[in-house]
């Protein structure tokens, strides 16, 4: 397992790296370690501006490769957002070190968690929490889903759906009550009277009549929490407590 001593060489060896590639005109800290010191198993976010017209791809696949010649490092997978391109690493003792590069007009915060520790940043919209409505749509969709499995006998994948809408319902607590809405980093700070109802929509087995029960569990959350999704929450609500509760035998 990494230690933050470990995690704070590779911090600062990156930076090097940075400050002697003239492509590099600023970077930043971002995510968990922006604004707080973090804890035992805070990952490492660095954001980096490359030179405008120098391709990103280039300098990302050189310090790719150093990366694994250097740290040991792994390379996961990549994820484009605008014009940034993020790409996740493991390094040696599990230590996620998330590396992303834009180009430097149009580097920049797009949420709170964004620390420049040398160059200029420009101003960015931020990005904006899921939608209540978008959230609810996926959810009565995602349980839609996960009551035609049951009925053809898909248990894993019914388990699947139901999680899915379950998830999404957590997330519209969170949107509710103005905690982070994204990635579940809200779901533990949710009230403990709502973590406890919440907990009910949990999947215990995947036997028929539990999924069910989980089902029919989180419609009930999903239609609770549904109000900031407007009109949407009123129109599905008797067909999907009509479809989610229906018996086999009225087919």
């Amino acid at each position: 397992m990494f230690t933050s001593q470990q995690r704070d060489h590779v911090r600062d060896l990156v930076l090097h790296w940075a400050h002697e590639d003239s492509r590099i005109v600023a970077g930043a800290v971002v995510g968990s370690l922006a604004h707080q010191p973090g804890d035992r198993w805070s990952d490492l976010d660095l954001a980096f501006a490359v030179l405008d017209g120098v391709p990103l791809s280039e300098v990302l696949d050189q310090w790719s490769d150093r990366l694994r010649k250097e740290l040991d490092a792994v390379r996961l997978f990549d994820l484009a957002h605008g014009s940034a391109i993020y790409r996740v690493f493991l390094l040696s003792g599990c230590l996620q070190f998330d590396l992303s590069f834009a180009p430097a007009s149009q580097f920049g915060a797009i949420g709170p968690n964004f620390r420049l520790l040398f160059g200029e940043a420009v101003e960015k919209a931020a990005v904006q929490p899921p939608s209540a409505s978008d959230l609810f749509g996926h959810a009565v969709h995602h349980a839609v889903r996960a009551r035609i499995c049951i009925e053809r006998a898909r248990y894993w994948q019914a388990e699947y759906w139901i999680s899915a809408a379950r998830d999404n319902t957590l997330s519209l607590a969170c949107l509710r009550r103005g905690l982070p809405a994204h990635y579940g980093r809200g779901f533990d700070d949710l009230p403990q009277d709502a973590r406890d109802e919440l907990s009910q929509t949990m999947v215990r087995s995947l036997d028929r009549s539990e999924l069910l029960r989980a089902l029919q569990e989180v419609v009930d959350a999903l239609l609770r929490e549904g109000g900031r999704a407007g009109d949407l929450a009123r129109d599905v609500e008797a067909r999907l407590r009509e479809f989610v509760w229906y018996s086999p035998s009225i087919l």
